[in-house]
């Protein structure tokens, strides 16, 4: 049977989801998740020695790789009906389901009025055989807790990881320095076989190079062919003028490396941000409590306020109640693409708790010469 009538025998065997223990409605961020979670459990560079730890990386990557693709997805959730629902749900005399010769059961496939390429090029992208792709390398999240201060200046800031990185050596080739993978000559980098199973022919992984498409001759001394190496790396991260508490900063290629050559993953920072004992901060604006005494209120003055870069004047007009809110230009946190936020400062009336004899007579004075009571609107005295 030509290459364009092959079936992945596997995905009518093997239940991907069940190896990465997710449901079958499960979204594909939680997919995602859930590889990560066991493909750095079952890494080979942290079970060195652990042959089923290494099958159980290959069968948590296999799956992945089918099911963590939307569109290989959808045809493998297809494929899966189809074996289910037409051929009966195995495999019995070496074909699908037995729905072909006798079709108890199943399906009855007529070359005469079935072509099997639109039937199953539209579930398999055409029937070709696909050349295997390196996979991804896994991405990677950590975090950092800043000061006020430092998040608003901006600040570069180490980030130790342990884990899988790209080899040294090799730069994640796998290959020896001056040598490079090649071709592998049994599926020609497909990374499978066809084996012929009567009507169809069965595409099966290739047990000479398992999958990878590639073959290393002359393996990396350093990590032994495998492109990586568990390793501490400490990464220098940027962080920008004016980030906010929980912002996620992305370095690209900066995560875990990718198998059989394939791009690494990226890593994902986010920023904790301490808070400040005079400043808070609504958007790019900041936020701060101006007290001032009762005379400065009702008399108007000129007061100084704390900025992030000294202190500025801010003028308290005659007669202002407690609570105003003056909002002071450009004296915010910084914004992304040039220029800075606003000071929003709120007057807070100082109200003394304790007053001298001298003090309180001022203020007696004051009460009995108040003609008006506050409370007149209100019905009240």
């Amino acid at each position: 049977m030509a290459a364009t009538d092959e079936i992945r025998r596997e995905w009518f065997e093997k239940d991907y989801y069940a190896v990465l223990g997710v449901p079958k409605n499960a979204t594909q961020a939680e997919i995602k998740k859930a590889y990560r979670k066991l493909a750095q459990q079952h890494h080979p560079d942290a079970n060195a020695g652990d042959p089923n730890a290494e099958e159980r990386f290959k069968e948590v990557s296999s799956a992945y790789d089918v099911i963590g693709d939307e569109d290989k997805r959808k045809a493998y959730d297809r494929a899966r009906e189809m074996g289910a629902a037409g051929f009966g749900g195995g495999f019995p005399n070496g074909g699908p389901g037995g729905g072909f010769g006798g079709y108890p059961g199943g399906v009855r496939f007529d070359s005469t009025d079935v072509n099997l390429e639109d039937l199953l090029g539209g579930m398999f992208g055409g029937g070709s055989r696909r050349r295997a792709r390196p996979s991804h390398g896994a991405d990677l999240e950590t975090e950092v807790t800043l000061s006020f201060d430092d998040a608003m200046a901006g600040v570069t800031v180490p980030v130790t990881l342990t884990g899988p990185a790209p080899c040294t050596t090799c730069h994640g080739s796998g290959a020896a320095p001056g040598t490079q993978p090649i071709v592998c000559p049994t599926c020609g980098g497909a990374g499978q076989i066809a084996v012929n199973q009567g009507l169809f022919s069965m595409a099966q992984t290739c047990p000479q190079c398992r999958g990878a498409g590639r073959l290393i001759e002359t393996p990396c001394p350093t990590c032994g062919g495998t492109g990586a190496t568990r390793r501490k790396r400490t990464i220098q991260v940027k962080v920008p003028a004016g980030v906010k508490d929980g912002a996620r900063i992305k370095l690209a290629g900066k995560g875990e490396s990718g198998a059989a050559g394939g791009r690494p993953g990226d890593l994902f920072v986010r920023v904790h941000v301490r808070a400040h004992e005079l400043f808070g901060r609504k958007g790019n604006d900041l936020t701060v409590e101006v007290p001032v005494s009762f005379p400065e209120a009702a008399l108007g003055a000129h007061v100084q306020v704390p900025t992030l870069h000294g202190p500025v004047t801010l003028k308290v007009p005659a007669g202002t109640p407690s609570g105003k809110t003056f909002r002071v230009r450009g004296k915010g946190a910084p914004k992304r693409g040039g220029g800075h936020g606003d000071l929003l400062a709120t007057v807070v009336v100082d109200v003394p708790r304790k007053l001298s004899k001298e003090q309180k007579k001022l203020v007696e004075q004051l009460g009995e010469a108040t003609e008006t009571s506050p409370r007149a609107g209100m019905g009240v005295t």
